[in-house]
């Protein structure tokens, strides 16, 4: 199975040191593709010296504009989209890819209760609008935010048009996914 990795950063150095050495020790055949979203600090050296394709946008467009530009340079059949900072254990990617291999056209990697990442507020805002959401199409949807998913990369790119700059582009493809009737894991 040909598979690319898609990670948008930011001035995500720290967490790209860590992460970019087990992706590629663990995933020797994924293409992986880091776009960098007008970092200023030494993102683009860190994935320099981890041996790492790396796109660079000359200034900050937004999470969504990085993930539209890794998803239009990737080239795997799927696209495993995932964070920068480390929050997403690389070894769940298979995870991820097992369950595409099930059938799915989208499959995201769920969180589960407080993070180091998420506040009670934000927390019970996300809790909102999973439920809202799966209400709207009749589906449990555990969460609906989460940047660490895999995409049919044809599929996906269908709906790049409607995807935002910002960070609502889990949101967004998401339900574009349900509503065109695609199976979402």
């Amino acid at each position: 199975m040909k598979f690319s990795i898609v990670i948008p950063a930011k001035n995500e150095e720290a967490g790209l040191a860590r992460l970019l050495p087990t992706l590629c020790q663990q995933y020797p055949d994924a293409e992986l593709i880091v776009v960098d979203d007008g970092s200023t600090d030494s993102t683009v050296a860190v994935c320099n010296n981890a041996g790492v394709r790396v796109i660079s946008h000359p200034y900050s467009k937004g999470n969504g504009a990085a993930v539209k530009t890794g998803a239009r340079a990737a080239r795997g059949d799927y696209i495993v989209f995932m964070d920068g900072d480390g929050q997403h254990d690389p070894a769940d990617v298979q995870r991820l890819l097992y369950r595409m291999e099930e059938g799915y056209d989208l499959v995201v990697g769920a969180r589960s209760g407080l993070s180091d990442q998420a506040s009670i507020v934000r927390w019970s805002a996300n809790n909102l609008y999973n439920r809202l959401a799966g209400w709207m199409v009749n589906r449990e949807i555990p969460d609906l935010t989460s940047g660490f998913r895999c995409v049919s990369r044809r599929k996906f790119r269908d709906f790049l048009y409607l995807l935002p700059n910002g960070f609502s582009y889990p949101t967004t493809s998401t339900m574009a996914f349900f509503r065109a009737g695609y199976s979402v894991g």
